[in-house]
């Protein structure tokens, strides 16, 4: 499938998903959320996928934003529908049931930051820039980023980027959490595809069941998590990769997954 304004590519089980607008800064607009939504839609039941990264074209940007020309236009009753239809992409992204990778190569802002947020993994250059500055346009994160950026790294932390508006380096949002990796620009999409690449590597029925119970926790209280993490156990143990890997560990080899 051919889309307007992202790149999409599959090598050796891993989707390579571009956000490809590097003149505007890879800003948000509409057609792009329509892409980014058919995209994974498309990945979701792409059984030859995976593990997916997602990153900005250029060296300046993830994604900036959101497309400012487009938000400027909008009444109460558009922009409610604008936010929903942000969160909807945002949403499916983090459901998935396969793990996406942010490769953050420059500005994470705005709806960059949670685009970035509804993935699972952040990896970051060392040039890359986080913040959720809306405030300084008189409105407030639309794309979930009040809830996942809360979550992720507190409510106190959350607070401080999200009402004052400041932007922080990679390193800062290693510290706070928000970021899981930094590396040297150079070395991002490398490092991002070798990180992929381990993750490509193991039971993937696992990975998924594993990665299904890790979004929950931010829907079901404690027990309820652990009812569900007790039947993706059981159902694990239940494949023919438990058989293998575990034959493997006793027979000190390594092993050799069919992901069924």
């Amino acid at each position: 499938m051919e889309f307007k304004n992202i790149l999409f590519t599959v090598k050796n089980n891993i989707g390579y998903v571009t956000i490809n607008r590097p003149e505007k800064l890879n800003a948000l607009n509409d057609e792009t959320l329509d892409d980014l939504k058919e995209c994974f839609k498309e990945i979701q039941g792409d059984y030859g996928v995976s593990v997916v990264i997602v990153t900005g074209a250029g060296e300046k940007a993830f994604v900036a934003g959101a497309d400012i020309s487009e938000i400027h236009k909008l009444n109460v009753i558009a922009a409610k529908h604008f936010s929903e239809k942000g969160q909807s992409v945002f949403n499916l992204i983090e459901k998935l049931g396969k793990p996406v990778i942010a490769a953050v190569n420059g500005f994470a802002l705005g709806g960059g930051c949670e685009l970035a947020l509804a993935c699972h993994i952040r990896l970051a250059s060392d040039k890359a820039k986080f913040g959720q500055p809306e405030v300084n346009l008189g409105i407030t994160p639309g794309y979930g980023g009040t809830q996942r950026l809360t979550r992720l790294i507190n409510s106190g932390r959350s607070a401080e980027l999200i009402l004052t508006g400041d932007i922080i380096d990679a390193n800062e949002a290693l510290r706070i959490g928000l970021a899981n990796k930094v590396y040297p620009a150079d070395e991002l999409m490398a490092k991002a595809t070798e990180f992929a690449e381990k993750i490509a590597s193991k039971a993937q029925i696992a990975v998924s069941m594993s990665l299904r119970a890790i979004v929950s926790c931010d829907e079901l209280a404690e027990t309820e998590g652990q009812n569900l993490e007790s039947g993706m156990f059981a159902i694990c143990c239940g494949t023919e990769d438990f058989k293998e890997g575990t034959n493997a560990f006793l027979e000190k080899r390594k092993p050799k997954f069919t992901n069924q």
